[in-house]
C-alpha cells in the first residue's frame, strides 16, 4: 500500500504545493521559513524521484508542466484531507465522555427531557447513559456517577439524596371520559390496574401496598397486563389500557402535558428515594462535578461538592 510515495516526505509535498501555488521558489521559501536554494534542491530531488519534470524554468520565474499541474491537484486534495483528519481527531479528543448509570424510567421520564440543557452548558461533554432495571449493590467500575433508587446505602460509594418519592394513581384522561374528578379512593377497586412484576421493583409500591396505604380493605384486581419495566407500564397507561401507580418525579411532566391525569388527591409516601451515587474512587472529577452541579441546579438545590473534601 502507498508504494508510490515510498521515500517521499510530507515536507517535500508541502514544499511542492507552496512553490506550485505561488509559482515562485522564493515566495515558497518565505512562506515555509526556508531558503530559496533549499526549496530548489527539494523540488529537484522530487523531480528525480518521480522521473518527471514538474516545473519549466522560464524567464524571471517558473511555470508548471502538465505533470506538475496534475500533481498539484492531487497534493492539494491530499493535504486538505490530512488537515481535516487531524482537526477531526483533535475535536474528538476534546469531547470527554461521562458515564451515567440509572434506571430506564428515570432516564426516560426525568433525565432525558432535561439533558439538552446540560449539553448547552457543557457542549464539550458527551453523556453516555447506561440503563438497567436491576438494583446494583455496587457501581460497575466504568461508571462515573449513578442516580439510583433505594435507601441510600450503596457499597463502596457516597450517596446524596436527590428527592424522596410519593405515589398516587394515574391514568389517561380518556380512560375516565365522562367521570368527574377527583374519583373517590374506593373507585380504584373497580378499575383496570396495570401491574409491575414484583421481582423487578421490590422497593416500589405495588397495588396491594397502595391499597393498604389508602386504607382500602378490598383486594386489588389482578389486571390483565403485567410489565417487567416501569417505562412500558407508563406507556400502557398513556394508551388508556389501565391505571398505573405514578411516582411523582417520573410522571410530573406527563401530567403537565396532560398525557396522564391523577384520579384523586390521596398520596402515599415512600421510605425510599432517588440518590446521587458517586464511587469512592472518582474518575473524571471535573466532569462529575459539572454534572452534579447541573443536577442540583435542576432540582433547585445548592451545588454539592464531589471532590471528597469535608
Amino acid at each position: 500500500m502507498f508504494e508510490r510515495i515510498d521515500g517521499l516526505s510530507l515536507d517535500t509535498l508541502r514544499v511542492f504545493e507552496a512553490a506550485a501555488r505561488q509559482l515562485s521558489f522564493t515566495a515558497a521559501a518565505r512562506e515555509l521559513g526556508s531558503s530559496q536554494p533549499a526549496i530548489s534542491q527539494q523540488i529537484k530531488r522530487l523531480e528525480q524521484q518521480l522521473a518527471t519534470r514538474l516545473f519549466d524554468r522560464v524567464y524571471r520565474g517558473i511555470a508548471l508542466t502538465e505533470a506538475g499541474e496534475l500533481l498539484l491537484r492531487y497534493v492539494q486534495d491530499g493535504l486538505h484531507s490530512l488537515d481535516a483528519g487531524l482537526a477531526a481527531v483533535t475535536a474528538q479528543q476534546q469531547h470527554e465522555v461521562l458515564q451515567v448509570a440509572t434506571d430506564f424510567a428515570f432516564a426516560a421520564y426525568w433525565l432525558m427531557p432535561r439533558l439538552q440543557r446540560f449539553h448547552q452548558l457543557y457542549p464539550e461533554v458527551d453523556v453516555s447513559l447506561i440503563t438497567s432495571e436491576r438494583d446494583h449493590g455496587a457501581l460497575p467500575a466504568e461508571i462515573d456517577v449513578a442516580i439510583n433508587f433505594g435507601d441510600g446505602r450503596f457499597k463502596h460509594a457516597e450517596a446524596q439524596l436527590l428527592f424522596r418519592e410519593e405515589v398516587f394513581p394515574v391514568c389517561s384522561p380518556g380512560l375516565l371520559e365522562g367521570q368527574a374528578l377527583p374519583l373517590p379512593t374506593a373507585a380504584l377497586a373497580g378499575l383496570p390496574l396495570l401491574h409491575l412484576r414484583p421481582e423487578n421493583r421490590s422497593r416500589w409500591y405495588d397495588w396491594a401496598g397502595l391499597f393498604r396505604a389508602f386504607g382500602l380493605a378490598e383486594t386489588p384486581s389482578p389486571g390483565s397486563l403485567r410489565f417487567d419495566n416501569y417505562t412500558l407500564l407508563i406507556q400502557a397507561a398513556i394508551a388508556g389500557q389501565g391505571v398505573a401507580i405514578g411516582w411523582r418525579h417520573l410522571v410530573d411532566e406527563l401530567l403537565t402535558q396532560r398525557l396522564l391525569c391523577r384520579l384523586g388527591s390521596e398520596v402515599a409516601h415512600s421510605e425510599f428515594g432517588y440518590y446521587l451515587v458517586l464511587p469512592e474512587r472518582k474518575r473524571r472529577q471535573r466532569l462529575t462535578q459539572a454534572f452534579v452541579s447541573w443536577l442540583q441546579a435542576e432540582l433547585g438545590e445548592p451545588p454539592a461538592d464531589v471532590s471528597g473534601s469535608r
